[in-house]
Order: C-alpha cells, then structure tokens, then sequence
C-alpha cells in the first residue's frame, strides 16, 4: 500500500537540513514498504495513527526524543516509545496528528519542527492499526517534559551516538517466541515496535556501526508481565517484522 497521498501532501517544501541528517532524507525518499516491514497495510486500511520521530542535536552531538509510555495505560504499558497516537477527525493528516500528540504528550513546540518526512506505513496487525512514520528536524529546540502523567511516565532526549553504541544494542526474546531489536538507553529498555522503527531509522540515516545481532537475552520478568496484561501483548510478541537484523539473516539465506 502506497503512503497516503494527505501525508504526501502535508509536507512542505524541502528544508535546508544539516549535513548529517540528509542520508535520512535521502534514505526515507527511496524506500519501499517492504523494505521496512514483512506486513503491509491491506488495500481496506485501518485504524489510522501515527508517530513523529524527532531528531535534533545539541553540544552533544545528534539525538532523538522518546517517551516512557505510563505503567497504567491498557496498551503498550510502560513501553518506551515515539511521541504519537490516533489520527483525530480534526486532523489534517498524519502529520498534524503526530505534530499534535508530541505536543499534548511532551509540551513540544511543533513550530520549532521541520517535517521533512514521511515514511511508508507500516501496519499492527491485531489491532489492525495503519501507522505512519513522521520524520521531523527540531531545528529550534525548546524544553520537553510530561504533560500528562496518566499518559507519560517520562519523556528522554536520547543521544545518537548512545543508541548506536554496539554496547547497548541487542536482541530481546519473549516467551511467546518473539525475539526482537533492543537498545538499553538513558535507563530504558526499548524494544518492540519502537525499538524496531528505531533499527531502521538508524539503518536507513547511514548511523549504525557493526553490532553483535546474534546477542539475545530474555526480556526482565516485569516487562514480560506489563507485556502479558497488555491488551495490546499480542501486537508486541506476535511478529519480527521490524528486525533489520533479521532481515539480514533473510539476505545471507540464513535462519
């Protein structure tokens, strides 16, 4: 399924991005659906969402905003996590809607962010959610924090060079069978749909170094049990279709 053409159209004309962001442009300009995923979103849609992926940078170096989601909520509890949620009716598209949870989720100002993306959507199958990714530039930063504690346990600007670092990126395994990509960050474990969208964002922006992908360590008993009672667990555990590292697997021919 091609990326909506509201989406298309939201985003303005090409911002004059720094140097070391422009392999991400480039990268999200060239790629097909199926490079990001193994399930694509079927010809009748879903229920529309989307997440903005914000990069910026500061005296140390490039980083991107993530938020902690709360313990509480019915899906994705305490799950690391993009900056997102549901298209509302009064939504000019995806990103409007990703640009307005950041806001209401973390305080951000979206007319410090320069969309310059828009990545193919990818698709939840349990839910039956369609989600877009946003790529955004914050090109004039301001202070981030939890707006709401009932949604947001915690909001991170994560640094760049710490997700790529081979030291705090591995593969994590569910006791359903899952095994996915992971990073250990800023005291976070992120790993599911984010730490996937994440391996790829840092894929396609030219960022990673070598990394051990054989590394797999089981998932902490109470990520396992917030994941179990999760209504969205199933979403979570129930495909790899994110992994870069599989992927390579897939292109050496390997298991």
């Amino acid at each position: 399924m091609s990326r909506p053409i509201s989406a298309a159209s939201e985003l303005p004309a090409a911002p004059d991005l720094p140097t070391w962001l422009r392999p991400l442009a480039d990268g999200a300009s060239r790629v097909r659906p199926e490079e990001l995923s193994r399930l694509l979103p079927p010809p009748e849609g879903g229920r529309r969402s989307a997440v903005l992926i914000l990069l910026g940078a500061d005296e140390d170096g490039p980083n991107v905003l993530l938020t902690e989601r709360a313990p509480t909520l019915r899906a994705h509890a305490g799950q690391p996590s993009f900056p997102g949620g549901r298209l509302d009716p009064s939504d000019d598209g995806p990103v409007a809607a990703a640009l307005r949870e950041a806001n209401e989720e973390t305080g951000l100002d979206p007319d410090g962010v320069e969309v310059f993306a828009v990545l193919p959507d990818l698709f939840l199958t349990p839910s039956r959610s369609v989600v877009t990714p946003v790529l955004g530039w914050w090109r004039r930063p301001t202070s981030v924090r939890v707006v709401d504690a009932a949604e947001v346990a915690s909001v991170h600007v994560v640094r760049i060079a710490d997700l790529v670092d081979p030291t705090n990126r591995l593969r994590v395994s569910h006791p359903s069978g899952y095994v996915g990509p992971a990073f250990t960050v800023a005291g976070l474990l992120v790993w599911g749909f984010t730490a996937g969208l994440l391996s790829q964002v840092l894929r396609l922006g030219g960022f990673e170094r070598p990394w051990d992908a054989d590394r797999v360590e089981p998932l902490p008993a109470d990520v396992v049990d917030l994941a179990t009672r999760d209504q969205a667990a199933a979403e979570v555990t129930s495909d790899n279709h994110l992994d870069p590292a599989d992927h390579r697997r897939d292109r050496r021919g390997g298991g």
